[in-house]
């Protein structure tokens, strides 16, 4: 076999191979003995049937035919080994000349990953929100708390702010009641504007047994995004009482004796969160800081399988899900089809430049991920999807997605090494420090984080598509 590289553009290379007809035997006879399973000819036994027979019967040419399709894939690869060509996606490859007993060539055209040079980012510098946790910030937790821990009372008066109502629910759109547009029983407490523009000045006055009508745009379902006339029946009207703020409701919202240590345990947490939150903050922007400094050329093809990919996705799984169609998407966010296929576009774009970055980082500094950090980076995906760790990993062995784990974790190593040498500001002027020992693992966790979910991007490493 010989073979030979053809450079289209940066992204892209043609790849022509020429296979001498006697190292198709291997493939041919296999043809061969696939044919002879699958076809009965009088006088042979099945299985049986001798080379001429087959190519007098059914034709010289359906063996070939099975036998290049058998063989392409060892000979791409072999001329990929001798090219030293790392492929992204499936080749596009065409049969330029088939000689019986001669010779096969074809040609296959992929997308492979462009050269890119990282530049000094040492000077990268981004301001980020300054960690601080006021007293309201506290406060607003405990109320959240003792909210959770209201009691609820019946009541035979008129519903107001802050009651919680039984209500049935009917939606109709053009005068049809929608067959996802009818709820009944449920809880709705008033003023907590969760559920439908105007259910509250809907319900607001209305006793036990009363009845309203509104008009509201609907948020999901089968009409979402259009206007619908809601009726809406008031079961009954309970109010809601608070517990006092006390020791004893200390004790009983948690493992704390006083409201004092409840309240600074708000406070550490309140900390801890705004400081991940600051963390994953430094990343995104010294992400989009690094991006502006790399000129990344993008293989077109793996672009348009990206950008298809998504809206496959969206379309078929996140929506089907809402119950939602992506006409009621589109209207629901307020875009038209070329506002969102530009959107989607730009998201795609960014997801593989994102990739091909940060791996080049990875490489250049020899960042490696240790079976530590692959677990502790499944453990993560496997909580944020609601799957247990075993689940999680056996999905992730069976779906052969290892390479994609890895390839995030290491991307979030890179990340992680672009934001140490760059400067980061709070919003305060002062110095926020993300490798700090006690911060190491927040610091860790949300350059992974932003790694791995940049705007979904599919992984796009060296490898042919399923």
């Amino acid at each position: 076999m010989k073979s030979a590289v053809e450079t289209l553009n940066p992204t892209r290379v043609r790849l022509t191979v020429e296979v001498p007809f006697e190292e198709l035997k291997p493939s041919l006879d296999a043809a061969y003995r696939k044919i002879n399973q699958q076809v009965q000819v009088p006088g042979f036994r099945k299985g049986k049937i001798p080379a001429r027979i087959i190519d007098q019967r059914f034709g010289r040419g359906a063996v070939l035919e099975e036998a290049v399709n058998d063989a392409l894939p060892k000979f791409y690869n072999e001329a990929l080994s001798e090219g030293e060509i790392s492929p992204l996606g499936q080749p596009e490859v065409d049969i330029t000349e088939l000689k019986d007993n001669e010779l096969l060539t074809f040609t296959a055209e992929v997308d492979i990953r462009p050269e890119i040079e990282i530049p000094d980012y040492s000077g990268i510098s981004v301001t980020v929100d300054a960690v601080e946790v006021t007293d309201e910030d506290v406060d607003s937790t405990i109320e959240r708390l003792r909210e959770r821990f209201a009691s609820t009372t019946v009541v035979e008066r008129a519903a107001a702010e802050g009651d919680v109502v039984k209500i049935d629910l009917e939606a109709r759109v053009d005068g049809e009641v929608l067959e996802d547009g009818v709820a009944k029983g449920v809880n709705y407490t008033i003023g907590s504007g969760q559920m439908l523009d105007g259910l509250d000045e809907a319900v607001t006055g209305l006793e036990a047994g009363g009845t309203a009508t509104f008009t509201s745009e609907l948020k999901g379902g089968s009409a979402a995004g259009r206007e619908a006339e809601i009726s809406v029946t008031v079961e009954s009207v309970s109010s809601r009482e608070l517990p006092a703020l006390d020791d004893d409701f200390a004790q009983l919202a948690s493992q704390f004796d006083t409201l004092e240590e409840l309240r600074e345990d708000s406070r550490r947490r309140l900390t801890d969160e705004k400081r991940y939150q600051q963390a994953t903050e430094a990343q995104e922007k010294v992400l989009e800081a690094l991006l502006e400094l790399v000129e990344v050329p993008m293989p077109q093809k793996l672009l348009a399988d990206e950008i298809q990919t998504r809206k496959h996705n969206l379309e078929h799984h996140q929506l089907s899900q809402l119950g939602m169609d992506l006409d009621a998407y589109l209207a629901l966010q307020e875009k038209t089809a070329e506002e969102f296929d530009a959107e989607l576009k730009e998201q795609a774009e960014k997801g593989i430049r994102t990739q091909f970055v940060l791996d080049e980082i990875a490489k250049r500094e020899n960042l490696n991920v240790s079976q530590a950090e692959l677990t502790e980076h499944l453990m993560r995906r496997a909580q944020s999807s609601g799957m247990s760790p075993d689940q999680f990993a056996k999905a992730v062995v069976e779906g052969g997605q290892v390479p994609m784990l890895v390839g995030e974790v290491s991307r979030g190593k890179a990340l992680a090494t672009v934001v140490d040498a760059a400067t980061v500001t709070d919003s305060n002027g002062e110095p926020v420090r993300l490798d700090d020992e006690d911060e190491d693992e927040t610091a860790a966790e949300a350059a992974a984080e932003v790694a791995a979910t940049t705007d979904e991007p599919a992984e796009t490493g060296e490898k042919t598509e399923d």
